[in-house]
C-alpha cells in the first residue's frame, strides 16, 4: 500500500515538522512494515509554470517531426513575453494548457534546464511530460495537457503536487484494513496519540424500495450488496488533477472519471467498488455461483471459462462480472473519447466471502486490487459509506444527479464478542500493563469493552483477524511497544548442543567456502523440462518425483530429486550478469520416493495425534537424503603477475568431493563412469567404504556438451553431487587428529607403466597398502603417454613420502618400503617400473 503523506494529513493532524521518516518510525513501532519512504520531486527546482500554447510551427527537413512553439507563461519568465520552445511531441494543439519548465530550473535526476540551440532554433525551456517530472505513467506517454481553467503562469509544482513523500507499506495478510488510507490513518492516529477524522463517517440514506433491483442468491458468498444509481453524468468530464495525482502516487493509472472515483474511494476506505454502465445492464443485478463452463469476458479482454465455485455478478443475460475480482467487458464504463460516453451508472459496493474470492483469483490467475483486499478481509459495514462517497464525488465532479433509490441487501449477522480476563495480556507478555491500559488500547483499535476482571470485548467490523483472547493480547502488546518487552534468554540444559551430524554439515560448508565456493540457496522445486535438459533416461530414478497439489508454479510442480537444476540456474543467471568465474555450492534435502509410500491421512486438530497416526504420516513421506553439490565455470585460478592462471576442470569437481570427505575422515575412491548429466568420457563415480563394502557416494566431472547447450551454460561447466547420508555411514568413530613427527622425511619417486585402461586410483591404492605404516603421503605428479612406452600404455609417476614417528629413517628402510609398494602394485595391476 503506497500512502502519500500529504493525503494522510487529511485524516490526522500530524505536526508540520514530521517527515516521512518520522511517520515511518512511528508506524513500524506499532507493527506496520514500512519498507521505503519515497521522496517525489526530489531535486526539483522551479520555475515550473502553466503555459498556454499560442502558435505551433512545423519544422521541416529533420528525421522526426519537430515543432517550434510559442507559449504564454504569464509572468513566470519575468518578462511576460511568450516563451519560444522546440518540442517533438504531437499530442497538444494551439490553445492547450501545458506544463513548461523554464531556464534555470532543475528536473528530477539533476537535469538542469537552460536555453539551447537545437534544430536551427533556440529553445528557452521545455514542455513537459509526466515521465520528465517523475509523476509516473498516465497512459498517454506524451505531454501533460491541463484542463483549460488554469491561468498561464500558475506555479505547476504546487498545482501538480510534485513534492511529496510516499510511504510504501508491506501489508501482512492479517492487517487487510491497512490497504486503505482509513486504516493507515487509524494506526497513525494511535501511534501519535491524535484524533482520527474517519472518512467513513458519512450521512447515508436508509435503503428503500426504489433502488436498482438486486437479487442475492448466495448470502454466504455475498453478505452485503449496496447499489446506488447516478444519472446525468457529463461524459467529457475529466478527473481533477488532485485526484489524478493521488492515484498516481498510490501506484494506480487514471482511466476515466467514473473509474478513477471508484479506485479513489477504494484507496480511501478500503472498500472495492464497481461501476456499471446502466444502459448496458439488462434487468436485475444478481449474485450467484457460476454454472460449470459458463463464459465471461473480463475487463482485461480475456475470455474466461467459469467454475461452479466462482461467485459471479449477473444480469438477465448471464454473468457480467467476476465477483470481487474483475468486472465484465459487456457493462464497462465507456471512455469519454467514444462517440457515446457513459451518462448513467450503477454503483456496486458489496462484501464477498474472503475464501471464495481468494480461490477464484488463484483459479483464474487473476489478482486485482479488489481481490487483494477481499481476500484479506474488508469491513462489511463500509459498503454503504463507500457507495455514498462515490455518489457524492460523481455528483460533484461529473455533474451527475443521485437517484433517490437505495438498494441494500444484508445477511443477518451479530457483532463478534470475545471474553478475556483483563490480566491475559499481562500473562502473555510477562509485563504488568494493568486493566486501564488494556481497555484503553483495545478501545483505540475500535473495540467496545465492558466488564472489570473479566472483559467482554466487541470486535470492530474492520478487524476480522481478531478472533481469540491472544489476538487481543497481541493488539495491546504491539501498541505498548514490542521494544518494551523484557528480554530473557532461555538457559539451555547442560550437555546438549549440536549433534555429530550437524557438526559435520557445518564443517563441510566451511570447508567448501574455504576452498573458494560461494553458497547458493535455490528453490526446491523442479519440472520435467529441466530433467529433459539434463538428459536423464526415462527410467532414471531422478524422474520419480513428488508432485505438489498446489504448486507455486505450474512449470515447477514437483519437489527436487537433485540439487543440480537449482545450482546450474544460479550459475547461468550470474554468468549472464557478467560474473564469469564461478564456483557455487549448496547443501540441502532432495526428495526421492521409493514407491512404497502410503497415502497420507489428515491428522486431527482437536487432540494430539496418536503414535500410530504419526507413524502413518511418516510412512507417507518420501525418502529425503541430504546432499551436497558444487558447480564450476570460468577460471579456477586467476591470471596475474603471479602466473597464467587456469580454467576450472573436471578434476576440481572431484577435489571438491575429496574436500567434503576429508571433513569426515573418509577416503574417496574414484572410478570412471557414464552417468547423466556428465560427459561420458569425463565422469567420475565416487565411492566410500561402509562396513567394509564400497558404496556409491556421488558423481563428479564435466557436464555433457548437449546439457551445457540446452541449459545455456558456459562451456566446460563442471559439477559434483554427493549424498551426505552415505558419507555419515562411512565415518568410523570420532575423527582422529594426525600425529606430527619431528623426524625428517624421506622422499622416493617411482614411475610405473600400466595399461591405459587401468585407473590411477587402483595403482595408488595398491601402493598405499604395500608401503605400510611408514608412508606419510602419496601424490600423482605426472601422467605420460607416447611411443617410448608403447601403444595402449601410460606412465604414472608418484612421489612417496616416508617418515617414522620415533626415529630417522635410513635409506634402506625407505627403499624397502618403496619396493614392497611397487611389488604389490605389480601384482594387482600389472604395473612395471618404467625403464626396467
Amino acid at each position: 500500500m503506497r500512502v502519500p503523506l500529504s493525503w494522510l494529513r487529511e485524516y490526522v493532524d500530524l505536526p508540520a515538522t514530521e517527515t516521512g521518516r518520522d511517520v515511518q518510525a512511528k508506524l513500524v513501532s506499532v507493527g506496520l512494515e514500512v519498507e521505503t519512504v519515497e521522496q517525489t520531486g526530489a531535486g526539483l527546482k522551479g520555475p515550473l509554470a502553466v503555459g498556454q500554447v499560442l502558435t505551433i510551427e512545423e519544422l521541416e527537413g529533420f528525421k522526426k517531426p519537430i515543432r517550434f512553439c510559442t507559449v504564454d507563461v504569464g509572468t513566470a519568465n519575468g518578462t511576460g513575453e511568450p516563451q519560444e520552445i522546440v518540442c517533438g511531441a504531437r499530442n497538444f494543439s494551439v490553445g492547450d494548457k501545458v506544463v513548461v519548465v523554464l531556464p534555470g530550473a532543475v528536473l528530477p535526476g539533476d537535469f538542469a534546464i537552460a536555453a539551447r540551440k537545437t534544430y536551427g532554433k533556440t529553445s528557452h525551456g521545455m514542455i513537459c511530460s509526466t515521465d520528465e517530472l517523475g509523476m509516473g505513467d498516465d497512459g498517454t506517454h506524451g505531454i501533460i495537457v491541463l484542463p483549460p481553467e488554469y491561468e498561464p503562469g500558475t506555479d505547476a509544482i504546487e498545482l501538480l503536487e510534485l513534492v511529496d513523500e510516499v510511504l510504501d507499506i508491506a501489508v501482512t495478510p492479517d492487517r487487510g484494513y491497512c490497504l486503505s488510507m482509513r486504516g493507515v490513518a487509524r494506526e497513525t492516529a494511535i501511534a501519535y496519540g491524535l484524533p482520527l477524522r474517519d472518512p467513513a463517517l458519512l450521512d447515508v440514506p436508509p435503503p428503500n424500495a426504489h433502488g436498482y433491483p438486486v437479487k442475492v442468491s448466495d448470502p454466504i458468498g455475498c453478505s452485503n450488496f449496496t447499489a446506488r444509481t447516478v444519472t446525468g453524468l457529463q461524459p467529457e468530464a475529466r478527473s481533477p488533477i488532485w485526484m489524478q495525482r493521488r492515484l498516481q502516487k498510490a501506484g494506480m493509472r487514471t482511466v476515466s472519471l467514473a473509474v478513477d472515483i471508484t479506485n479513489y474511494v477504494m484507496l480511501e476506505l478500503g472498500q472495492p467498488l464497481h461501476a456499471y454502465d446502466r444502459t448496458r445492464v439488462a434487468g436485475t443485478i444478481g449474485v450467484r455461483r457460476a454454472q460449470q463452463g459458463e463464459k465471461l469476458t473480463t475487463l482485461d479482454g480475456a475470455k474466461r471459462v467459469l467454475d461452479a465455485q466462482d461467485l459471479v455478478i449477473t444480469d438477465d443475460r448471464g454473468p457480467i462480472g467476476l465477483a470481487g475480482v474483475m468486472g465484465g467487458a459487456d457493462t464497462e464504463i465507456a471512455d469519454a473519447a467514444e462517440e457515446a460516453g457513459t451518462t448513467e451508472v450503477v454503483i456496486e459496493a458489496a462484501h464477498f466471502d474472503a475464501i471464495t474470492i481468494a480461490r477464484t483469483a488463484r483459479r483464474h490467475k487473476l489478482s486485482s486490487e479488489a481481490s487483494k483486499r477481499f481476500e484479506r478481509g474488508v469491513d462489511p459495514q463500509a459498503a454503504a459509506a463507500a457507495a455514498q462517497r462515490t455518489v457524492d464525488l460523481l455528483v460533484l465532479l461529473a455533474g451527475g444527479t443521485a437517484e433517490a433509490g437505495v438498494t441494500e441487501i444484508t445477511a443477518p449477522s451479530a457483532p463478534r464478542t470475545i471474553a478475556m480476563p483483563a490480566s491475559h495480556p499481562d500473562r502473555v507478555a510477562g509485563v504488568a500493563y494493568g486493566r486501564e491500559t488494556v481497555v484503553r488500547r483495545l478501545q483505540e483499535v475500535g473495540c467496545d469493552v465492558y466488564g472489570q476482571d473479566e472483559l467482554i470485548v466487541t470486535v470492530p467490523s474492520w478487524r476480522p483477524d481478531l478472533a481469540a483472547p491472544n489476538d487481543l493480547a497481541e493488539e495491546v502488546i504491539r501498541l505498548e511497544g514490542y521494544e518494551n518487552l523484557p528480554s530473557t534468554l532461555p538457559t539451555p540444559p547442560s550437555g546438549r548442543g549440536l549433534t555429530d551430524r550437524q557438526r559435520l554439515h557445518r564443517r563441510i560448508g566451511r570447508a567448501l567456502a574455504g576452498a573458494g565456493y560461494v553458497e547458493a540457496l535455490s528453490y526446491p522445486f523442479i519440472g520435467d523440462a529441466v530433467l529433459d535438459q539434463l538428459g536423464l533416461e526415462k527410467d532414471d530414478a531422478r524422474r520419480r518425483t513428488v508432485t505438489l497439489v498446489n504448486p507455486l508454479s505450474d512449470e515447477e510442480p514437483a519437489l527436487r530429486t537433485t540439487l543440480l537444476p537449482g545450482l546450474l540456474g544460479a550459475l547461468r543467471r550470474n554468468d549472464g550478469r557478467g560474473s564469469h568465474d564461478l564456483a557455487l555450492f549448496e547443501t540441502g534435502l532432495v526428495f526421492r520416493p521409493t514407491g512404497e509410500e502410503t497415502k497420507a491421512v489428515r491428522l486431527p486438530v482437536d487432540r494430539r495425534p496418536t503414535d500410530e497416526e504419526i507413524a502413518g504420516l511418516d510412512a507417507a513421506l518420501p525418502r529425503q537424503p541430504r546432499r551436497a553439490a558444487v558447480v564450476l565455470a570460468g577460471a579456477r585460478e586467476q591470471a596475474g603477475w603471479w602466473g597464467k592462471g587456469r580454467p576450472s576442470d573436471w578434476a576440481d569437481s572431484v577435489e571438491a568431493a575429496r574436500t567434503i570427505a576429508r571433513e569426515a575422515g573418509v577416503e574417496v575412491t574414484v572410478r570412471a563412469d557414464r552417468h547423466a548429466p556428465w560427459h561420458p568420457g569425463r565422469c567420475a563415480a565416487l565411492y566410500v567404504t561402509v562396513d567394509g563394502v564400497e558404496a556409491l557416494f556421488g558423481h563428479a566431472g564435466e557436464l555433457h556438451p548437449r546439457v551445457v547447450k540446452e541449459l545455456h551454460l558456459p562451456e566446460r561447466t563442471c559439477a559434483m553431487e554427493v549424498e551426505l547420508d552415505v558419507l555419515e555411514q562411512a565415518v568410523d568413530g570420532a575423527l582422529q587428529a594426525p600425529r606430527i613427527s619431528t623426524f625428517p622425511v624421506a622422499t622416493q619417486d617411482v614411475a610405473l607403466v600400466v595399461d591405459s585402461g587401468v585407473p590411477a586410483d587402483s595403482v595408488e591404492k595398491a601402493l598405499r597398502e604395500g608401503a605400510g605404516g611408514l608412508l606419510e603421503s602419496l601424490r600423482l605428479f605426472d601422467v605420460f603417454t607416447g611411443e617410448q612406452i608403447g601403444e595402449g600404455r601410460k606412465s604414472l609417476a608418484y612421489a612417496l613420502r616416508f617418515r617414522a614417528p620415533d626415529r630417522t629413517l635410513t635409506v634402506e628402510e625407505a627403499s624397502a618400503a618403496r619396493d614392497t609398494a611397487v611389488a604389490l602394485a605389480t601384482e594387482r595391476t600389472g604395473a612395471v617400473l618404467r625403464g626396467a
